[in-house]
């Protein structure tokens, strides 16, 4: 296989392209990565690996047709796994603009090289591509309590700048294979977490402000619900759908795992009392704080995941309390990493965002 991977410098790109250059037992001829380097991007997790004459790296924006359609030449690609996206929520509230460029605009000049591509090769190879777009639940919009969770066919009803921006781009992608016969494949996973996770993002946000002393910022009462899954939970189940699912398939990937945000924010407070005490020896807990809740912000999201197990086979193998545990170790025994990205990249004051 020779594959494209967009975004493959970010939090979940960057584990996939680790797992499938580890993978001795999935032939994989080349893998090519294009990723713009924006702010949340972290190329140094890459630069560790062996050298490997499969893998290379392109600095580029998906907005960049002649770059795009280059690469495709060049390269023959087999299968696309596009991550390439602005993804938080907070930064399309404030500046939605980004949004609407990487995700929908990005994603369509993506669709449109890919689809050139298709009608080049050779017949065998056309049935064999696959476009895999990965997308996320907050597209299905908000809960109630008692709500059943999010199936693969509960309607789009995205509720922020950023959602609305996936579910464009989810349209976009089904329209190339309603249309034009694109052999697409999408994805909608719920909140990820584990190592080398950007630190706007909650977990990683309140350890680091755990380490550092500060308060811990909880938006408006703390009982928003979310679905927890770990990356590389994740990253097994895109390879199993581009491997084994049929063109125009949709699934849900979740780690059955709902925790409230006051709850889990609860747990790695524990979990940092066990691994990394106060020196005054206090709970972590004590200094979470609750800040204005954030606009529009869902109150639930729950996947439901049968799908992808009955017809793949898939289910999450780790544990939310396990992989929280090791998820922790892994910041505290990385604080260069962390200190890097927040007092250099990622310079803004962390403190007004919350969970």
């Amino acid at each position: 296989m020779k594959l494209l991977v967009t975004g493959g410098c970010g939090f979940i790109g960057g584990h996939y392209i680790r797992r499938r250059l580890a993978d001795v037992a999935t032939p994989l001829r080349r893998l090519v990565n294009l990723d713009a380097l924006t702010y949340a991007a972290d190329p140094a997790p890459l630069a560790g690996l062996p050298t490997d004459d499969r893998y290379a790296f392109i600095q580029g924006d998906i907005l960049d047709r002649p770059l795009l359609d280059r690469l495709f030449a060049e390269h023959g690609f087999d299968a696309v796994v596009h991550f390439a996206a602005e993804t938080h929520v907070d930064r399309s509230i404030d500046a939605p603009a980004a949004f609407l460029q990487t995700n929908i605009l990005g994603t369509h000049q993506l669709l449109e090289a890919a689809r050139a591509h298709l009608a080049r090769l050779p017949a065998d190879r056309r049935t064999a591509f696959r476009f895999l777009h990965v997308s996320t639940d907050e597209v299905y919009g908000t809960l109630a309590p008692d709500a059943p969770a999010f199936t693969e066919a509960t309607p789009l009803a995205p509720n922020s700048p950023y959602a609305a921006s996936k579910a464009s781009s989810d349209l976009l992608v089904r329209a190339a294979f309603h249309t034009h016969g694109l052999p697409v494949l999408t994805t909608r996973c719920s909140n990820n977490y584990g190592p080398r996770q950007f630190p706007e993002k909650l977990i990683p946000l309140m350890l680091l402000n755990a380490l550092e002393g500060k308060p811990l910022p909880v938006y408006g009462d703390g009982q928003q619900v979310r679905d927890w899954l770990h990356v590389e939970d994740h990253v097994d189940a895109l390879w199993a759908i581009l491997d084994r699912a049929a063109p125009g398939a949709v699934y849900n990937i979740g780690g059955n795992a709902e925790r409230t945000n006051l709850d889990l924010v609860h747990a790695l407070c524990a979990e940092l009392d066990r691994q990394a005490p106060r020196v005054d020896g206090k709970p972590h807990a004590d200094r979470i704080t609750h800040v204005a809740d954030r606009p529009g912000h869902d109150r639930r999201y729950a996947i439901d995941a049968s799908r992808l197990h009955a017809e793949l086979g898939w289910r999450p193998r780790r544990d939310l309390a396990a992989g929280l545990a090791e998820t922790v170790a892994w910041y505290l025994a990385h604080r260069p990493w962390c200190d890097a990205i927040t007092t250099t990249r990622y310079a803004r004051e962390r403190l007004g965002r919350g969970a």
